[in-house]
């Protein structure tokens, strides 16, 4: 099994995207996420919905919007927000989990190294067969 996160930005339009491949793969999706973490005084969050293989394909895709979100229990983000609806609306669970944030990591790809070793732990994703 092979997963791989698909980085799209932080902006509306991503969220509005990222809903969208929701919405249009409502029969693949496997798991959705907040990850949230905290860089300095920040919390920030992360949204991302894991994908189930296609036919006989062993890829995994999991798509994200890294670290973009203000995160707040109070006060929560729009983009945040719209993301929670979707899921809601696909009748799905989301998985909030409190990561370390990427700035720790070097290279991006380590970050991406990390969560799917969480994700793989966790048993929320598959693991290597």
């Amino acid at each position: 099994m092979i997963q791989q996160f698909i980085e799209l930005g932080e902006g509306y339009g991503d969220v509005y995207e990222l809903c969208e491949l929701m919405k249009t793969n409502k029969h693949r999706i496997h798991h959705t996420f907040v990850f949230t973490s905290t860089i300095g005084d920040k919390k920030v969050a992360s949204i991302a919905v894991a994908l189930n293989p296609v036919g006989e394909s062993k890829f995994s895709p999991i798509y994200i919007c890294r670290e973009g979100i203000p995160y707040s229990t109070e006060k929560p983000s729009k983009r945040l927000e719209l993301f929670e609806e979707t899921v809601k609306e696909l009748d799905q669970l989301l998985i909030t989990l409190d990561v370390k944030h990427s700035s720790v990591y070097v290279e991006k790809e380590l970050y991406y190294q990390y969560l799917i070793g969480i994700l793989r732990l966790y048993h929320y994703i598959p693991s290597l067969h």
